[in-house]
């Protein structure tokens, strides 16, 4: 904070005051410091300058608020000669304490890097951090000085007509509120709108490489109640990837038949009752209700479906599978997490609701295997549709939920009421007797207690920043930062107030930028978790290692 030691500028008028608060320098100086010990996942320097400048910000607002309530209550003031030894003292210590920080920083960066079998960056290249961290927080600066002036100029008219620290506060309340207003109204609904009609567009778009399906057993292919043209981007790629048989009859050396897949998106028709009555109209005309598995899929924001998880599932079984999905949204999970969660949930349980019902109605021996499954925001989504444990039970024949968002209702409960001495990072809840928590697959069977049938798994990573993100992190120390920290996070991690939140705000712009088996990348697990869940007849351990092999590393 160089800038603490005053103006810059010669003469009394017209000099422009670079004078920072002493305690928000000194309180900026230690977030800034903060910032750079060691968050989940790996980051370049430009997101961690954007994290420190953040944090720089913070800190000063903090401390400038202290401050006044220091001043307010005591009456104490140093003098003009120490006060300006004790601001050379402050910048020098803070100068030397950035710069010792910033070398640890890149340390554990590396680590971080080493951590994850990632070829870490070199050490010159965060010189930039300190650059962009001051840029943004002058940014912020001038933001918020912008705003005490429109609150004093707006006191000062009000002091006409009331007692002056009334119209002090009525200018900074004034100000405060129109900002809210024009944040949470016209500028939000702007950027909304502005960021729906680009998603829309995109979702009319179609990836190279993929055409209408031919096998009538795929929506959008012939005789199909859904059009091609109302399947949005993520609906034609998931109808597109499905196994093809002559694939399906090389990994299994068996016969094979073509697989289900069915999809309703936003276009597809006008509500999420009317989609999901399409979806199961789809089902039924397929053929989906005679198949050895049925499993219905809650997407992300956008429509995505994991296709790791869904041909996992056609590969286990020859493609005798079903898999049915709809689109409830165009915009990315975590713009929809942060605007339109509750679509997440409404879909989630209305595609379920109506397919169980079809379902239910058939005789109990000649039904389908009916498996759930739900990736991020649709993990959320696909939760919301059972009330606990014994619901999932009674309803399903299994479940699979890979890193679910912390605000999934039944995985915060379940969490919650894990057994006394396990992890937060890796919870026991009730003996493991139907769910189970897994970071690897070897977590599955590390139990040694009965995992009755049906069963529900939890896919979720020490270091996935969507499954720990969380308001309550600005001032409230997690378990899973009390206890042993996981496999893949530095032990060298700490909570610390309003820090943590944003460095965790920050993994999530590169959480799926995370090598398979860190961060929120699941593509590794879900083999495994299926082959746990529901394994068709003489599956065994080495044909689950050679499915996820070719799952994630297909032939050209």
């Amino acid at each position: 904070m160089a800038a603490i030691g005053g103006p810059v500028g010669n003469g009394g008028r017209g000099r422009i005051a670079l004078r920072l608060d002493m305690a928000g320098s000194i309180l900026a100086t230690i977030f800034f410091c903060l910032s750079l010990t060691p968050s989940l996942l790996p980051r370049s320097w430009f997101l961690q300058g954007l994290i420190a400048g953040v944090l720089s910000a913070t800190g000063y607002l903090v401390g400038v608020i202290l401050s006044a309530v220091v001043r307010r209550i005591t009456s104490w003031r140093p003098g003009p000669e120490r006060l300006r030894i004790v601001r050379w003292v402050i910048s020098i210590l803070g100068s030397g304490l950035c710069a010792a920080s910033l070398v640890l920083g890149v340390g554990f960066q590396r680590e971080i890097y080493a951590l994850m079998g990632l070829h870490p960056p070199e050490r010159l290249g965060y010189l930039g951090v300190p650059l962009v961290s001051t840029a943004v927080f002058l940014a912020f600066l001038a933001l918020a000085r912008a705003f005490r002036v429109a609150a004093r100029a707006l006191g000062r008219v009000l002091a006409r007509w009331i007692p002056p620290s009334v119209a002090r506060f009525g200018g900074v309340l004034g100000v405060t509120l129109l900002a809210f207003s024009l944040t949470d109204g016209v500028l939000t609904e702007a950027l909304l709108k502005g960021a729906d009609s680009s998603f829309a567009a995109l979702n009319r778009e179609t990836s190279p490489g993929t055409s209408p399906p031919r096998a009538a057993t795929l929506s959008g292919g012939p005789s199909s109640l859904v059009s091609w043209a109302s399947l949005g981007l993520e609906g034609r790629d998931f109808v597109a990837g499905a196994a093809a048989p002559d694939e399906l009859r090389r990994f299994s050396g068996r016969p094979a038949t073509s697989p289900i897949r069915v999809y309703a998106g936003l276009d597809s028709a006008a509500t999420v009752q009317r989609r999901a009555a399409l979806a199961v109209q789809e089902l039924e005309r397929t053929g989906a209700f005679s198949r050895k598995v049925l499993c219905v899929i809650t997407t992300t924001g956008t429509g995505w479906v994991d296709p790791q998880a869904a041909a996992a599932l056609e590969f286990m079984y020859g493609g005798d599978t079903a898999l049915v999905s709809m689109q409830y949204s165009y915009l990315p999970s975590w713009l929809s997490f942060v605007v339109d969660r509750e679509r997440a949930q409404a879909a989630g349980r209305e595609l379920f609701e109506q397919v169980y019902a079809r379902w239910a109605r058939l005789p109990a021996g000649h039904r389908p295997r009916l498996l759930i499954f739900g990736e991020s925001l649709g993990a959320f989504g696909a939760e919301s549709a059972f009330s606990g444990d014994q619901d999932l039970r009674a309803r399903t024949d299994g479940a699979l939920f890979a890193g679910p968002p912390d605000s999934s209702q039944l995985w915060r409960r379940f969490v919650d009421e894990r057994d006394s001495g396990s992890r937060e990072a890796l919870p026991v809840y009730r003996k493991g007797e139907t769910v189970r928590f897994a970071n690897r697959p070897p977590d599955l069977t590390s139990l040694t207690s009965l995992w009755s049938t049906p069963r529900v798994v939890y896919l979720q990573h020490p270091s996935d920043p969507i499954v720990w993100w969380t308001p309550r992190l600005i001032l409230h120390k997690p378990d899973w930062l009390r206890e042993r920290r996981g496999d893949d996070v530095l032990p060298e991690m700490r909570w610390y107030p309003f820090v943590t939140f944003w460095q965790i705000t920050a993994d999530l712009a590169v959480s799926l930028e995370a090598p398979p088996g860190h961060g929120h990348d699941y593509a590794g697990e879900v083999v495994a978790a299926w082959a746990r869940i529901a394994p068709p007849d003489g599956w065994d351990d080495l044909r689950t290692a050679a499915l996820t092999g070719l799952l994630q590393h297909p032939p050209l």
